[in-house]
């Protein structure tokens, strides 16, 4: 089985996602698409894309929830689901090849598919459902937080991002060091309440989610007060719905 690395990271490198602000266009899943066709992964594999039966590997998804709370009131929530990055990855340890693994210099997590046997382990152990089978290839592909386009030193620092940070036209993404305290993700971590999603499964998620805000109009500040949310166990129940159908 493969190891996570031995030591806590200084830099974890991961996504900011706010829920308040998402409008659920998927731009995000078009332009990661677009981008991962030609990047570390590709090709990403499409099958009959324009017929009645259209599937194929996509690296960010996007789930919509219309959400009532007790007041009666409701709201519609989008959520966006990529891989988390997780510091104590399952999808990692359970790998018998080695080819799923942990990067120590920024925490990413990958898969080489030269030693990818498709087996399929780390999709059954990945409890956020982040891992992508390409039937065509016979291995399994996830998001790489658009390696190749982060760390390309022929593109302009600000254009150095992952492609759905860099095309979501709400700005509800936000790409950073989540191991630097005093870097502008953590800083909008601390002050929104952002969270782990599925805390309760153990694999500590780099990236983050920002909850809604209670509406104005809610005199009590109700609604989907982020921690009221997360104290509920809400949000975490969609998703338990979501990922065990």
């Amino acid at each position: 089985m493969t190891a996570l690395p031995a030591r806590e990271l200084a830099t974890k490198l991961g996504l900011v996602i706010d829920l308040d602000i998402c409008v659920g266009c998927h731009a995000c899943a078009v332009n990661c698409k677009e981008w991962n066709a030609g990047g570390h992964s590709a090709p990403l594999t499409d099958s009959d894309p324009y017929g009645a039966d259209p599937s194929g590997v996509w690296f960010n998804r996007i789930h919509t929830f219309e959400v009532e709370t007790e007041a009666g009131d409701s709201r519609t929530v989008h959520f966006p689901k990529s891989c988390l990055h997780c510091d104590d990855a399952p999808c990692v340890t359970v790998c018998p090849t080695g080819a799923s693994y942990k990067r120590v210099e920024d925490g990413i997590v990958l898969v080489n598919a030269d030693t990818c046997i498709g087996c399929k382990l780390c999709s059954w152990a990945c409890p956020y459902g982040a891992r992508e089978y390409d039937e065509d290839a016979g291995v399994m592909k996830k998001c790489t937080l658009c390696i190749d386009k982060i760390y390309n030193e022929t593109l302009p620092v600000e254009s150095r991002v992952p492609a759905c940070v860099s095309t979501c036209p709400a700005g509800a993404r936000s790409f950073g060091d989540l191991g630097d305290p005093n870097s502008d993700v953590s800083k909008i971590v601390a002050a929104r309440g952002g969270y782990d999603l599925m805390p309760e499964q153990g694999c500590k998620p780099v990236n983050k989610y920002l909850p809604p805000r209670p509406r104005k109009h809610d005199p009590d500040g109700e609604g989907l007060s982020p921690v009221e949310a997360d104290q509920a166990g809400l949000l975490a129940r969609w998703v338990d719905r979501l990922f065990t159908r």
